[in-house]
């Protein structure tokens, strides 16, 4: 199916993909080699998926540059809020992944250079990915697609360019207000809020009720016994390691 490219806003540059290129991991290789810079969106022409990574250069320390992720989540959330009928649940499951009715239907990824908290990275990527198309014989039921929810009329390109206008959006609130308004909407939509919640971090299954975030993105959690408990998300960025240095 041939589908327009997308109208990306005017503070956004588009660089397509053909499969088996992967749009993240593409746009991560391209900025550690200085191809790529702040602004620049790179986007995958599979129609059976929304794929996009948006590259930045952060001005803040890595500790407070993680909250991308989360932004990157709410735009997605808007985005799917804004194109979905109403009887399309939309929620979001710590650390990265998109629930569509309970259902994993996509994820959000963040990457850049290895480096200290306190350090400001000189590129950061943000990305995620959507599963568009019904999956036949499927027998996965705890994943889902967006055209399994809400229909085959919603595209790839629909969603490609709503969220990238969500997301611009997004990061002019985040500098004009800081990180309270996304993470607000985050928790409106988190699971885990309303009621307990499992996950398994670092091999430890741990339930408890989502409090919301603190301000490098880690999870805020309360057990039925004992303290709140932070839960790091740094164990989710993917780091790009330096390029090897030749003789």
């Amino acid at each position: 199916m041939h589908l327009a490219d997308p109208d990306f806003p005017p503070l956004l540059k588009g660089h397509a993909v053909k499969a088996p290129l992967q749009p993240f991991a593409e746009a991560c290789r391209r900025a550690q080699a200085h191809e790529l810079g702040a602004g620049d969106v790179v986007w995958s022409r599979n129609t059976a998926k929304a794929e996009l990574a948006i590259v930045l250069e952060p001005d803040v320390p890595l500790e407070c540059a993680l909250q991308m992720a989360p932004l990157l989540m709410v735009a997605l959330g808007d985005c799917l809020g804004s194109l979905c009928p109403p009887k399309v649940a939309v929620q979001y499951r710590w650390p990265r992944s998109i629930l569509l009715n309970g259902c994993v239907a996509g994820e959000v990824r963040i990457g850049c250079p290895r480096v200290e908290l306190a350090e400001q990275p000189e590129w950061l990527v943000v990305g995620a990915a959507l599963e568009i198309a019904a999956h036949e014989g499927r027998k996965d039921w705890t994943t889902t697609a967006l055209a399994e929810e809400a229909g085959p009329e919603i595209t790839r390109t629909d969603i490609l360019q709503s969220l990238a206008a969500h997301f611009l959006a997004q990061l002019n609130t985040w500098h004009d207000e800081g990180f309270r308004p996304a993470h607000d909407l985050w928790l409106f939509r988190a699971e885990g809020r309303e009621a307990p919640v499992a996950l398994t971090h670092r091999g430890e299954r741990i339930e408890g009720l989502v409090l919301g975030l603190d301000e490098s993105g880690n999870l805020m959690l309360k057990p039925a016994a004992g303290p709140v408990r932070s839960i790091s998300f740094l164990d989710y960025v993917e780091f790009a390691e330096a390029p090897a240095v030749g003789p």
